[in-house]
């Protein structure tokens, strides 16, 4: 019995909500349920500004954690970049030198190697050999004008000479 009656009341108060059934209430009830209405709105709207407010706090956050992200990733970038760019000088542009061993906390710095020594056995490579040889050989005669110049031919000067007589 209370529960049907309880059911009956909320039923009643949701049409009136909604606005159907207005006409069996009076001034009073009606002031009532506009104050109800004005109440609950003004709950909503503050909950609904909190809300707000705390997502529009995220975001910042979120900003300020992504411009920090990016300006390390940009220093990083930086980093290798000059890296890449010296590459001979590496960990010294960073400034950390060369350490050896783990446990060593003193770090010396990079020596560049040593210039590789002079050649002191004439190159194998035959078609550098033969080029210079002609150069030589059409230098000495004076030819240089008469020999047609090929600078990807194998065939030495001295082949090519009843070609272009």
């Amino acid at each position: 019995m209370k529960l049907t009656a309880k059911v009956q009341v909320l039923e009643r108060n949701l049409r009136n909500f909604v606005g159907d059934d207005l006409d069996p209430l009076s001034v009073k009830e009606l002031q009532s349920l506009e104050q109800q209405l004005d109440t609950s709105l003004k709950r909503i709207r503050t909950r609904k500004n909190q809300v707000m407010n705390q997502s529009i706090s995220e975001l910042h956050k979120r900003t300020r954690a992504l411009q920090e992200q990016n300006s390390k990733l940009a220093k990083t970038k930086e980093k290798e970049k000059t890296v890449s760019e010296h590459p001979k000088r590496g960990l010294e542009t960073i400034g950390l030198g060369q350490c050896s061993g783990t446990l060593n906390l003193i770090c010396q710095p990079e020596v560049p190697p040593p210039p590789p020594p002079q050649r002191l056995v004439p190159s194998l490579n035959l078609r550098d050999a033969l080029q210079a040889r002609r150069t030589l050989e059409m230098e000495e005669t004076g030819e240089a004008q008469t020999v047609p110049r090929s600078n990807n031919s194998l065939i030495p000067a001295w082949m090519l000479q009843h070609l272009t007589n």
